[in-house]
């Protein structure tokens, strides 16, 4: 197709600096490879665009279902992932009976409370595994074989698509196995936790999405990442089991208490409202300071062309 202006039956294409848009009369356009309604800043100087939700959706499926598609063709590595996020979580539960069962306890905890804890982490650990891991690794890649201009080019937000391209199946075994702790703990109150669980989705996302991000400037942060991986371990067992000096760094550096324990506290039925405003505000810090940091490392992006 020639990418200058070329007639179409719903309009023609026109091309600007670094963006390339199909554009038709109205105020609403529809393109007719992507099947995205678009709608133009016609009053902006710059040459926008703003897709709308319900087309973000219908894209986030046609993701989501070839990515299934894909990974369905090994489908012996689901019970490999079972198998292998069922002995992992059996030695989790195995080290925390073994705190307990010395008479040890997490400052307030119970055993049942503390599995709580341990499954909102597992929980976490699968969405990790399913959402963040398989599409922000990719990021790397795109930046050193020059591919993440053909991700700048398209007509949809560029941090949308690198964040929700694909996915991968074999992280819900441990959705499946941390809503099983999370029933086995004696979850009191189930809404009151989705809330604080949710900002802590946004959360991990966020502090992942921003180190993937500075691969634009160090191609290798496989370490940071193992770094991040290691240290969110913490946030498996209570924050109240940790020296002062611990639940500081986990609550104020790293925000694993704010990951783990603080949805837990109010899963259990006994979370300050005070932490669930501050991590609400933090999901919401940490996820505008991901996106600016987007926009401001690609002034530092030397694509394949340059």
């Amino acid at each position: 197709m020639d990418f200058g202006s070329k007639s179409l039956s719903t309009g023609f294409w026109a091309q600007r600096p670094g963006i390339l848009a199909p554009i038709c009369r109205g105020d609403r356009r529809f393109d007719p490879e992507k099947h995205l309604i678009v709608i133009f800043n016609q009053t902006s100087p710059e040459f926008t665009m703003h897709v709308s939700i319900f087309a973000y959706a219908r894209l986030l499926g046609l993701f989501w279902e070839t990515a299934i598609a894909m990974e369905m063709e090994y489908r012996l590595n689901l019970a490999i992932a079972m198998v292998s996020a069922v002995m992992g979580l059996g030695g989790s539960v195995f080290s925390l009976y073994l705190f307990f069962r010395t008479g040890y306890t997490f400052a307030g905890w119970t055993w049942s409370e503390a599995l709580v804890v341990m499954g909102v982490f597992t929980l976490l650990e699968g969405f990790a595994s399913t959402f963040l891991i398989p599409n922000l690794s990719r990021i790397v890649e795109l930046i050193q074989q020059g591919t993440l201009d053909f991700v700048l080019l398209k007509p949809v937000s560029s941090q949308f698509w690198l964040s929700a391209r694909t996915l991968s199946p074999w992280g819900l075994p441990n959705v499946v196995l941390g809503v099983g702790l999370l029933l086995a703990g004696g979850v009191r109150n189930a809404l009151a936790g989705v809330i604080p669980f949710v900002a802590a989705l946004v959360s991990l996302y966020s502090i992942w999405f921003t180190l993937a991000v500075t691969s634009i400037w160090f191609t290798k942060i496989y370490n940071v990442t193992e770094v991040l991986r290691s240290l969110l371990e913490a946030g498996k067992y209570p924050m109240g089991g940790y020296p002062a000096g611990f639940r500081l760094f986990f609550t104020f550096v790293v925000p694993v208490a704010v990951l783990t324990t603080v949805p837990a506290e109010f899963f259990l039925d006994r979370g300050d409202p005070g932490w669930l405003l501050g991590s609400v505000g933090l999901a919401i810090a940490l996820f505008a300071a991901s996106h600016s940091f987007w926009r401001f490392a690609l002034r530092f992006y030397t694509s394949a062309s340059s």
